[in-house]
């Protein structure tokens, strides 16, 4: 089984028609995500070639949904527009959103996530700041390079989307239910938590890695939920060990003051819940390994 994308899930593209919309489209359908429309209220109606599939553009993600009956979105929206996009998928009633855009202000990301809240919550967003998820064999919604692994029975939920792909890559023979990278912003959509207990309620997941880095206190939550809720095994990674003190590393989120945050107590949190933590990606792999082989 996969959590939150399927075989059978129908994926629209808001932001198709720019470049980068664009170069990921062809990406996933090449990969077997049924891509089933475009969203650009300037190019409504016309349809796309992309590599000899026509891909219809709509002018509103409700009417693409009422059209084909999509249940997925990915955005490929520049910063500025990405809260109305995310609005326009909630207010459509969206299952799955997909914040593909890096550099969302964290005012926008939270007026978001609050108008989500007012709606019941109906949709599940992924990101922003993030690669997306994929369920080898079966589709991907995002960035993630569909070659490096296959399906299997490993699930993994990760901050960062380089280490979700080198993590896929690692552990690639034994493979993956599902991966999701949920970004790294300070204000995200899915967390740690959510991604665990969906893998916990997986009948085909078997182990679980946890990848997460500096600053905030997720990886601390999430130790906290894997004591009391996941009974799955859990490998996880904090990335940042060697970062300087209050200097900003990449991800928005990804700063530390004094004690708080960093990848020390991070790890220490992990250990103290039962989660088996690696120094580096390739030795939280080979800790899965062992797990897995014994």
């Amino acid at each position: 089984m996969a959590i939150f994308l399927n075989e059978n899930s129908k994926v629209i593209v808001q932001g198709m028609t720019g470049s980068e919309g664009m170069k990921h489209t062809r990406r996933m359908l090449a990969s077997g995500t049924d891509i089933v429309g475009g969203v650009n209220p300037r190019k409504a109606g016309s349809t796309v070639d992309v590599d000899g599939t026509d891909v219809p553009v709509f002018g509103s993600v409700a009417d693409a949904m009422a059209k084909t009956g999509a249940d997925v979105s990915v955005l490929f929206v520049p910063p500025a527009f990405t809260k109305g996009a995310i609005v326009e998928a909630i207010d459509a009633g969206i299952g799955l959103c997909v914040v593909i855009t890096e550099g969302v202000p964290v005012h926008d990301s939270t007026a978001a996530w609050a108008h989500n809240l007012s709606k019941g919550s109906q949709t599940r967003i992924i990101g922003p700041n993030c690669p997306g998820l994929i369920s080898p064999g079966k589709s991907n919604a995002g960035i993630i390079p569909a070659n490096i692994t296959g399906p299997g029975r490993i699930g993994l939920v990760s901050k960062s989307g380089t280490l979700t792909y080198q993590m896929m890559f690692e552990l690639r023979d034994i493979g993956f239910s599902s991966a999701v990278g949920i970004g790294g912003d300070p204000v995200i959509g899915t967390t740690h938590i959510d991604c665990l207990q969906a893998f916990q309620d997986d009948p085909d997941t078997e182990a679980i890695v946890m990848i997460g880095e500096i600053g905030g206190d997720a990886e601390e939550r999430a130790a906290a939920y894997i004591s009391e809720h996941i009974t799955k095994p859990v490998v996880g990674y904090v990335a940042g060990f060697t970062a300087p003190e209050g200097k900003t590393m990449g991800h928005a989120g990804a700063i530390v003051s004094g004690s708080s945050g960093t990848a020390q107590a991070k790890k220490e949190a992990l250990e103290a819940a039962g989660v088996r933590v690696g120094r580096t990606p390739s030795e939280a792999a080979r800790l899965m390994r062992e797990l897995l082989s014994s």
